[in-house]
């Protein structure tokens, strides 16, 4: 009975929270989703269009990627294709995008690493955000030396007929997209978390510990507890490494901090799995296949040049 009572409070009660909070904030984010909750924004694209020298198209494909990258992507590659714009505007332009298609997502990062992180959240969303807009400005400066003033255009012409959902409209496809994703999240999260309070119980972190002193110098700013997180940021998808991050905290393994670290240097370090796994293959759909990797080359390297700044910084200021 004691032994049942230890697995209940140190194991099944706080795997339950975590798994509530999760589909909890699945079902939020799926829903914000559905509701194109970013579209208000689009009015940032044409004075940031014309600050940065791109074309009307450029400022269109911004205001898109709000609502739906792919489809940024998809008008960026017609225009191309019409040779409207040149190789050298098309790269730019989808840099360009790097904000509205980070906050399309924002609602889904935000809402499942709150059951595992708290208040610390705000804190790895805000980080990862900051990335996000210095891609973009950053794009906005190095579009304007390099391209000439553009012919006036017309943004909000190649947007039109572009209506927002209904909230019924909304809450079916959102209410689809959960029961697609959940068993997946489900999948990843009690395995995960079992392992990782196994591993905790029965030492396996100070034998990590031993190992990285002789091995990982380059990463002795972490706890070893932090390598779970990372590894399955690199083989899995976020919630996988969630799972192993509530996992430590709720043990004590690591503090919110430490956690906000390892997540953000498996954000990182994952960069070439997210490039040939997710990023490459949607690409390949719209561009010919040199200049989709040309395009997911220069994505994910400012991504993660992006997020090693961040990273820096918040190392620096918290030490």
């Amino acid at each position: 009975m004691e032994e049942f009572a230890q697995l209940w409070h140190g194991l099944f009660q706080p795997m339950l929270r975590l798994l509530t909070g999760l589909a909890t904030g699945l079902l939020v984010a799926n829903l914000l989703e559905a509701l194109n909750w970013t579209r208000h924004l689009a009015g940032l694209a044409a004075p940031l269009a014309r600050l940065a020298h791109l074309r009307d198209v450029a400022g269109a494909a911004f205001s898109m990627a709000f609502v739906s990258p792919a489809a940024a992507n998809a008008l960026l590659a017609e225009s191309r294709d019409k040779g409207e714009i040149s190789d050298r505007e098309l790269m730019l332009a989808n840099l360009f995008n790097s904000l509205p298609a980070y906050l399309v997502h924002t609602p889904t990062i935000l809402l499942l690493t709150w059951p595992v992180l708290g208040t610390p959240a705000l804190l790895y969303v805000g980080l990862t955000l900051l990335a996000a807009v210095g891609r973009t400005l950053l794009t906005v400066g190095a579009a304007r030396l390099l391209l000439p003033p553009p012919p006036e255009g017309c943004v909000a012409c190649l947007l039109e007929g572009r209506k927002s959902a209904t909230w019924r409209e909304a809450l079916h496809k959102a209410w689809k997209r959960f029961k697609r994703r959940l068993p997946k999240l489900i999948y990843f999260t009690v395995p995960v978390y079992v392992i990782m309070y196994l591993l905790q119980q029965h030492g396996f972190f100070q034998v990590a510990e031993r190992w990285m002193t002789n091995h990982a110098q380059w990463l002795s700013f972490l706890k070893p507890q932090a390598m779970g997180i990372i590894v399955l940021h690199l083989a899995a998808e976020l919630g996988a490494a969630l799972s192993a991050a509530g996992s430590v905290l709720n043990t004590g393994g690591l503090d919110a901090r430490e956690v906000v670290l390892a997540l953000l240097v498996g954000n990182i370090l994952s960069t070439p799995m997210r490039a040939v796994r997710h990023q490459f293959p949607s690409y390949a759909g719209f561009f010919r296949p040199v200049m989709a990797l040309k395009l997911v080359t220069a994505n994910q390297g400012l991504r993660a040049a992006s997020m090693i700044c961040v990273a820096v910084l918040y190392y620096l200021h918290s030490h």
